[in-house]
């Protein structure tokens, strides 16, 4: 890995290996963190390995002391902001940034913009299995609520901040090299 790739490395309240990628740094704003990743970035899920190559382009924000995470995603993808509700992000070094995913998401579609809470089942069933303590529901719940309420105002960095971040790596940019690792099924976050 070079100096600006970062690996981002998503965990489970257990500990376990949920989700891991490579991105490159863009770098920061008042908003936090931003990473970049090309098309054809390759997702790998817990130890299985490759799971799927990526069809957009992607930048991630990880917010100083914040309890989520953002996607944000070019064209073709359905969904253009997706944010992981998450315990706050840690750089163990700064090739590498890691989080606990919190199973919650919020999501906003591309066309029409409509604002949704996902995988709110996956919440109930894990704060039994991994024995969350009321803390961390009561954080997990009430930053959906804030990033539902952000996303359908356009709340910065949801706005437009997003978009500037993104075209540092949409394939015409022209500085941002295209992915050319394995290629693996396509799925859309």
């Amino acid at each position: 890995m070079d100096a600006d790739e970062v690996l981002v490395s998503v965990r489970k309240y257990d500990n376990s290996l949920h989700r891991h990628h490579s991105m490159v740094r863009l770098g920061e704003d008042e908003h936090g963190v931003w990473l970049g990743a090309a098309v054809g970035t390759v997702y790998s899920k817990g130890a299985q390995g490759p799971v799927y190559a990526t069809r957009e382009a992607r930048v991630m924000l990880f917010p100083r002391d914040a309890w989520w995470t953002a996607l944000f995603q070019a064209a073709p993808a359905r969904l253009d902001v997706y944010c992981d509700v998450t315990t706050p992000a840690r750089w163990p070094h700064p090739g590498e940034v890691t989080m606990i995913d919190l199973d919650l998401d919020v999501c906003r579609i591309r066309d029409g913009g409509s604002v949704f809470v996902d995988d709110e089942d996956e919440f109930a069933d894990h704060r039994v299995r991994y024995a969350y303590p009321p803390e961390v529901i009561a954080r997990a719940t009430a930053t959906a609520e804030l990033l539902r309420a952000a996303l359908g105002t356009d709340a910065e960095p949801f706005g437009s901040r997003w978009r500037s971040w993104l075209a540092k790596v949409s394939p015409d940019a022209g500085t941002f090299p295209r992915y050319e690792g394995p290629a693996g099924p396509s799925e859309e976050r």
